[in-house]
């Protein structure tokens, strides 16, 4: 590396698109590093260009079979593809961490395709707004398509989802009560549902199921979410799924609700900042720490309520 290249920011050589630099940021905002805001400052200008693509669902659903599927499409298309894979388990069970990377090595020696893992390793939140942060990154490191997938369970699973330009929820056959579930939460952020390992018995009841479902939910933009049928293992469907992802994007590039759909992921991740950094000025002394446990003793002996100690330390600062 000559000296030239040697004075680069980092964030010039995340803007270059050089890998190791792409890693490092993301590193740096996952960890929580000091200088990471500033990294981030610089990187914003820089994003705004790629697509983002959030695909959740149920454990199971095949979810990284359809991402390796829908990433392999992408390329042969000649578009550069980020995948941050968000495992919201313990990462000494391994769990996706690995399970991503096994299913993934073809792409994993692309050039062209980043893939990371990220996982809460026992952190209390942060963990969407890291994520988020991550995809901004791998957009002005110009991957056009950056796909992040998560388990659609928890508020900052579906949080992260809500985040991208395109969500896609993915179901599998037979899944019974579970469609009932998704009404509360995975239903609301659907732009596009896949029923995934469609060579199963029982695909067109949970079509039908899923479009009982649709027929009830009025949506602001007009548009009708499509229900795809795929087996991503044999790549079956992924052409129609890439196809439905344009036809969104199409349809709401322009839109006014486009517009307020990204003010409102604006709004929360400056929310997400603001909660974040308010609770670590609060908590970042050693005698914070030594009065949050003593509150904590109290609150567990039942000498005082979480409601009045919570008071207590926000008049800390």
């Amino acid at each position: 590396m000559n000296l030239t290249a040697e004075r680069k920011t980092l964030s010039e050589r995340v803007t270059a698109g050089d890998p190791r630099a792409v890693a490092r940021a993301i590193s740096k905002v996952e960890d929580g590093a000091p200088d990471a805001s500033a990294l981030m400052k610089e990187i914003f200008p820089r994003t705004g260009r790629a697509l983002i693509i959030g695909i959740t669902g149920s454990p199971g659903a095949g979810k990284s079979s359809l991402v390796d599927k829908l990433a392999l499409l992408y390329r042969q298309g000649g578009e550069r593809v980020g995948i941050v894979a968000v495992d919201p388990s313990s990462p000494f069970s391994g769990g996706a961490i690995l399970g991503d990377r096994i299913r993934m090595q073809t792409l994993g020696l692309d050039r062209n395709v980043f893939i990371r893992s990220m996982a809460t390793r026992g952190n209390l939140g942060g963990l969407a707004r890291a994520t988020v942060d991550a995809l901004a990154i791998l957009d002005a490191a110009g991957y056009s398509r950056v796909i992040v997938e998560t388990v659609g369970v928890g508020q900052d699973e579906v949080e992260v989802v809500k985040a991208a330009d395109v969500s896609v929820v993915v179901l599998v056959p037979g899944m019974g009560d579970d469609i009932q579930a998704i009404k509360a939460g995975l239903m609301e952020i659907g732009d596009i549902f896949v029923i995934n390992k469609a060579d199963r018995e029982g695909v067109y009841a949970t079509e039908r199921e899923l479009q009982a479902l649709l027929s009830l939910a009025e949506r602001q933009d007009a548009w009708m979410p499509p229900i795809i049928k795929t087996v991503a293992t044999a790549g079956k469907g992924i052409e129609e799924l890439a196809q439905a992802i344009e036809s969104f994007r199409t349809s709401q590039l322009n839109g006014k609700l486009n517009s307020e759909r990204r003010r409102a992921i604006a709004r929360w991740r400056i929310v997400e900042l603001l909660r974040e950094q308010l609770v670590a000025r609060i908590l970042e002394s050693q005698d914070a720490s030594d009065r949050l446990d003593s509150l904590a003793e109290e609150v567990a002996t039942r000498q005082r309520d979480p409601y009045s100690a919570v008071e207590e330390i926000l008049q800390w600062s």
